[in-house]
């Protein structure tokens, strides 16, 4: 489906040129590589009122690497705060979470929180599981670090866009099946989980900031060691892959209708409610991905149920000990 002009919702209506240059660019390797190397150059430390930020490294369980976290805390703060796990959008092959910094912000200002944002390897250096290990071993080092964070461990919170939103989706997965660490909710926002969209020509979407073709790019990098060897895609790879959905936190998720991940994330609502799994889910007619990082009203709509919804399950599944 071409999405034009005239189906997106009217708030967003003025950005659509705009938009629809950046999956034009973003499906050739080059460009991905050289806005990588881009970010790197020109990275710098944010800055929020109230809020100390620093950045660690935290051990990884690849003798190649350690990940370089932003940490993020209130000063000031009471002990025995919740962690939050942000895991940063991007296609599983773009960004830092220096890129989301905003959104960040805007949590721990919602709900007191310590956030630990991982800066996980890419896929196009890195294929799957790279990027999910250093995410988990994050999870993992912010359980066993929490009481010199003045966090707690009892229960974390795990959130993130789009591919971030998969890797979210893809970790509470693995902390439910192992028990390695209790999960009080998570966010997958409109989460990249199904690695079979790109072949299902009937979800085939042209659309502003990633599309079809972005998504392609985006699986075939990341899931390149598995199609090398063979092996199968399990959920931790594609999150859609899950067949049994009990047990899993309470979610909070939106998506707009414009754009390729709608129908996965619907199917994805669909089975946590089915498997009486406590969700808030809104979807969005008219907006494309990403929409909610613009300046429209409609963005502000997002961003209100985004955060009313965070504050609601941090009073009911954090401090309400639900």
């Amino acid at each position: 489906m071409k999405v034009t002009k005239a189906m997106v919702h009217e708030d967003l209506q003025p950005m659509y040129g705009y938009a629809a240059l950046l999956p034009r660019l973003i499906r050739f390797r080059f460009v991905v590589r050289f806005l990588n190397w881009m970010g790197r150059r020109n990275r710098t430390l944010p800055s929020a009122d109230g809020i100390a930020i620093e950045e660690i490294t935290i051990p990884s369980r690849s003798e190649e690497t350690e990940i370089r976290t932003l940490l993020y805390k209130p000063e000031g703060h009471k002990t025995d705060l919740p962690i939050m796990l942000y895991c940063h959008g991007g296609g599983y092959i773009l960004g830092n979470p220096e890129q989301f910094h905003d959104a960040i912000v805007q949590f721990i200002k919602t709900r007191p929180c310590i956030v630990i944002a991982p800066d996980y390897r890419k896929a196009l250096t890195a294929p799957f599981p790279a990027g999910f290990n250093d995410c988990y071993d994050a999870l993992l080092w912010a359980r066993d670090n929490a009481d010199a964070l003045g966090g707690k461990n009892t229960c974390v919170i795990i959130a993130g866009h789009s591919a971030g939103g998969g890797l979210t989706a893809a970790l509470s997965l693995k902390a439910r099946d192992t028990g390695d660490v209790d999960v009080g909710f998570q966010m997958p926002i409109y989460p990249m989980i199904d690695d079979t969209q790109p072949d299902d020509v009937t979800r085939a979407m042209s659309a502003p900031v990633w599309d079809t073709n972005a998504n392609r790019l985006g699986w075939d990098a990341y899931l390149a060691g598995l199609r090398r060897t063979g092996e199968a895609v399990t959920p931790y790879a594609a999150a859609a892959r899950c067949e049994d959905y009990r047990g899993l936190p309470p979610t909070i998720t939106f998506v707009g209708d414009m754009e390729p991940f709608c129908e996965e994330t619907r199917a994805y609502v669909s089975a946590l409610k089915a498997a009486e799994v406590d969700t808030a889910f809104r979807e969005y007619p008219g907006c494309f991905h990403g929409f909610d990082f613009f300046k429209a009203p409609i963005s502000r709509d997002a961003q209100d149920f985004t955060y009313n919804s965070f504050a609601d399950f941090y009073d009911r599944y954090i401090t309400g000990g639900s």
